[in-house]
Parts: structure tokens; sequence; C-alpha cells
């Protein structure tokens, strides 16, 4: 299975210009990395630039979007849909992220917005974590909630494409005093999401859901997030707008 590196820009950069030159940066210095699948989650705006240039047509990465509405068409005012974002190439959508969370987003919004993906055959990138770092809890309550509230009757066979992105917020480096989780604890927590997963599906689709890392990932730390973290891939934040550093990450993945 391949390993995954997915930028997330959230809400950059400020023009299309510099979403372009960024995007070429990155295909260019990743064009010859075959083992890596590399997502740019871009805000909406830049789908259209990226989908539709001709230099578009040669790019090695994916295009993800940042959120999606769970409505296929109606009087959503401000809402992008599932089915606009798969007319533009989007491949994979970010969901759950704890700055969607923070501004209101729920467990069951997640869920249909899961949902909405999975019927179009879009990757959803469910994101969960915990907002402390507690030392007297194993499991976080909250994890194990997002997991069960976020997939609540959902088909199992539909989320053999789920992927999980485990982010603690304490360790999102756009935080005050935030620094990155230690590559052992991911991989004790990447066991733990896992062994949960297994619980809730069964073996079969649990064993094809890719678990990420995300928090204040950078071109120093990825490796060992990797190799020492026991995951499939990063959710990279705000060193993914540094071309430099995000190709040297994917390259660093690719060796592993």
């Amino acid at each position: 299975m391949k390993k995954i590196i997915i930028a997330n820009w959230k809400m950059n950069p400020a023009t299309p210009q510099q979403a372009l030159r960024l995007a070429r940066e990155v295909a260019h210095g990743t064009k010859d990395v075959k083992n890596i699948d590399v997502v740019l989650a871009q805000p909406f705006i830049f789908l259209p630039l990226l989908r539709y240039t001709p230099y578009a047509v040669r790019h090695p990465f994916q295009l993800g979007a940042q959120d999606c509405f769970w409505e296929k068409v109606g009087a959503y005012t401000g809402e992008i849909s599932a089915p606009q974002l798969k007319a533009l190439g989007v491949k994979y959508i970010i969901i759950g992220h704890s700055e969607r969370r923070a501004l209101g987003e729920t467990n069951e919004m997640a869920r249909k917005k899961i949902l909405a993906a999975l019927a179009l055959n879009i990757k959803p990138v469910l994101c969960i974590g915990e907002k402390e770092k507690k030392t007297d809890e194993v499991f976080p309550y909250i994890i194990r909630n997002e997991l069960h509230e976020g997939l609540k009757n959902i088909k199992k066979s539909l989320l053999k494409n789920l992927i999980i992105a485990y982010e603690p917020v304490w360790a999102i480096s756009g935080n005050r005093s935030s620094h990155a989780d230690t590559p052992q604890n991911v991989y004790e927590m990447s066991i733990l999401i896992k062994r949960e997963l297994y619980r809730m599906l069964g073996k079969n689709i649990a064993s094809r859901i890719l678990i990420l890392y995300g928090g204040s990932v950078d071109d120093k730390n990825a490796t060992d997030f990797i190799k020492d973290g026991a995951v499939d891939g990063l959710l990279v934040g705000g060193a993914s707008l540094n071309a430099k550093k995000f190709v040297r990450i994917v390259k660093e993945a690719a060796k592993l």
C-alpha cells in the first residue's frame, strides 16, 4: 500500500498566482517520486485553477479539498457539495479537522460529510484528536467518540476508502506553544486506533484503512513519524506552504 502525504494549505496562499507557483514547485520537485501519493488540499477557489490550466494535466499530485457539505444541491449559501468537488477532479476531502470543529462542526455533521464523499468514491480523511495531552488517559474518550459517532450507521464495505488522520489539537502548529508529538506516542496511538477500528469494522475492512499523523510535521521530523510512528503517511500543515520543505518531506518518505 502506498504511503500518502497530504498538504493542507488551510486559508493560504493569498493569490491564485501564488497557489499556482506553489503547486508547480511541488510538482516539479516530486515528479520522479513513484511510491507516494501526494495530495494538495487547497482552498476551494484554487481548485479550478489547478484542474484546468494546461499545466495541471501533467501534475503528479492529486487534488484534495478541506471540507464539503453533505447535501448534493439546494439553498445552502456558501456551501460546496461533494458532487461539485468531484466534477473538479477532487479525490480526497479533509473532514472534521479540529479547526472546523472549533467553529461548531459536530460528529454528526462529520458523519454526513463522510457519507457524501464515500457515495462518490471520494476518499474522506477523518481528523480525530484530543485537545489536551493527559498521561492518565491511554486512549482518550474524545477520540473513541469521534470514531464511533463519525462512522455510525455507515455501510462497512464503503469504509475501505476511509483515511484516519490522528492530529492532536495540542500539537497543531497554528496553536500557541504547540509542539509535535513523539514518534513513540504516535506509534502507540496508531495501534490503539487500529485496534478500535478492528472492533468496530472487523479485520477485513479495518486493515485497509490508512492512518496518518498530523501536528507540527516538518522536514526534520517527518521521516521519524513514518518510520517509527507506524503510520501510513502524514497530514502536513504549515510546512506544506514551503515548497522546498514539502518536497523534502515527500522525498524522504519515499526512501522508506
